[in-house]
């Protein structure tokens, strides 16, 4: 099977109609493509869908189900921010939209002094650092893990997602060290955390679609460590554009068999599938 659970679309960041997406997939012979549009309801930054286009995007996206029924099976989703306490990624606080699942996703690391988004342009990265922790990345990365275990502790969600998202300006920025002890320290305490509930973990592929590294969320590392953790794990791409939905897929399998996984997993009607790769 092919699957990708996370889609983006025009109703938020994405470059693409979710039309245009489903075209995409079909043509690229996906069995089951997932829309996650971003998501803080009821409050948004300018990349979220807008609360009141809420429903407009939950209708699209069911009609497009029904449309393309007998071609591809369409999911419903939200890749919902944690950003407490305005928004936590819970299906009580997505009720009313019904979804299929919903992706927990941390982008932001907020202080006393404020917040920044993780997932940014590298100068904004920089200047979160710098202007709420004086440059001490360590702080922020334990900060950053902080939050995706409560996150995890808190939420209600299928999938996590982008698990170590905040390397992303790390190449570039080179505030922490990835080698260091205290780093992996915090990788086994996440998946000791992710390890205690039905969560599917995410290979995400989008750094590399959109050359932010030439590397995957997790990284090998975490991989290796949620595989000890027998942690389930699903490839999605992150497209935001229709050309990328399946960017690296047979990269990112001959990766997780690398590790020792031999099978995916995937969110549907409630349950969590397995499926053979």
């Amino acid at each position: 099977m092919k699957i990708n659970y996370h889609t983006h679309s025009t109703f938020c960041d994405g470059k693409n109609t979710p039309e245009e997406m489903i075209l995409a997939a079909i043509e690229k012979k996906f069995d089951i493509l997932g829309f996650s549009g971003h998501s803080m309801f009821p409050f948004a930054e300018t990349w979220h869908i807008s609360p009141k286009k809420h429903l407009q995007y939950v209708n699209t996206i069911n009609n497009l189900k029904e449309k393309y029924k007998n071609q591809i099976i369409i999911q419903l989703g939200f890749e919902v921010d944690y950003l407490p306490p305005l928004c936590t990624p819970k299906k009580e606080n997505f009720k009313e939209f019904n979804p299929d699942f919903l992706i927990g996703s941390v982008h932001y690391i907020a202080t006393k002094d404020g917040y920044y988004s993780v997932d940014d342009a590298t100068e904004n990265v920089k200047k979160g650092l710098n202007n709420l922790y004086n440059g001490n990345g360590k702080k922020a990365v334990c900060e950053y893990f902080d939050a995706e275990r409560e996150m995890i502790e808190h939420g209600d969600f299928d999938i996590l997602g982008h698990p170590d998202v905040i390397r992303k300006r790390n190449g570039s920025l080179n505030f922490f060290n990835e080698n260091e002890s205290w780093y992996r320290k915090e990788l086994i305490a996440t998946a000791k955390k992710i390890a205690k509930k039905e969560i599917i973990v995410e290979i995400n592929s989008g750094a590399i679609a959109r050359k932010a590294m030439d590397d995957f969320y997790p990284s090998q590392e975490f991989l290796a460590i949620l595989h000890d953790y027998n942690i389930p794990v699903i490839i999605n791409s992150d497209a935001h554009s229709a050309e990328f939905l399946d960017c690296a897929f047979d990269r990112a399998t001959a990766l997780i068999k690398k590790i020792g996984y031999t099978e995916i997993a995937y969110p549907i009607n409630g349950n969590i599938k397995f499926v053979k790769i």
